[in-house]
């Protein structure tokens, strides 16, 4: 990921809350074809590891196992914004859109989980972690146990351990205070995250 000193975010307590947020991930690999695969998975990670599980007639499970390592990619809020809305716009015109985000890559050796005791395990951390802030919480327990092993026989656990974490908070640290709180304004109700990210910013957050 392209990373310019403005934008880079190293940090682990702004990369990790990121990397936990409810948000599908992307879990890329090279792929047998020279094109890399890549999966749309729910993923938790603690910070040193990354745990998923992707369906066992995933041709991706393949080709992790072939590659030996992978690359997570987690996003944050991210949105539009518009040049209309920098005050220097008015002054000299010399303004163009871009788009604001925040993002993490994780890279690292994976291994492919096929234990069911180890698997079981795997899959009711994600399910405790995605439960946790629900009045009644679902536990994989509330399920029959003939179902639950029926269930995991269709999946494959993923753990990645994080060998690299690349940070980018893109969030209009490169334009002038005036032109930053413009771009706030200019957001709609609909970019409350975003908005969110980006006065985070602007505390040095």
């Amino acid at each position: 990921m392209y990373t310019p000193p403005a934008f880079r975010e190293d940090r682990l307590e702004r990369l990790l809350p990121l990397m936990r947020a409810p948000r599908l991930a992307l879990l890329a690999c090279h792929g047998p074809e020279g094109v890399p695969l890549v999966s749309l998975l729910p993923l938790l990670t603690d910070g040193r590891v990354i745990l998923g599980h992707l369906a066992r007639a995933n041709p991706q499970a393949a080709a992790l196992r072939a590659a030996g390592r992978a690359i997570a990619l987690f996003q944050g809020a991210e949105g539009y914004i518009s040049p209309s809305s920098y005050p220097s716009k008015a002054e000299h015109h010399r303004v163009v859109p871009t788009w604001n985000y925040e993002a993490v890559h994780a890279e690292g050796p994976v291994e492919i989980v096929e234990d069911a005791a180890r698997l079981r395990a795997l899959v009711s951390d994600l399910t405790d972690h995605h439960e946790a802030a629900r009045p009644a919480p679902w536990r994989v327990e509330d399920a029959p146990e003939p179902f639950i092993a029926g269930q995991l026989k269709g999946i494959l656990g993923v753990v990645l351990t994080i060998e690299r974490l690349t940070g980018k908070r893109k969030l209009s640290q490169n334009r002038s205070a005036e032109d930053q709180a413009g771009a706030l304004a200019g957001l709609g109700p609909e970019a409350a995250d975003l908005a969110a990210a980006m006065r985070a910013v602007q505390r040095g957050e």
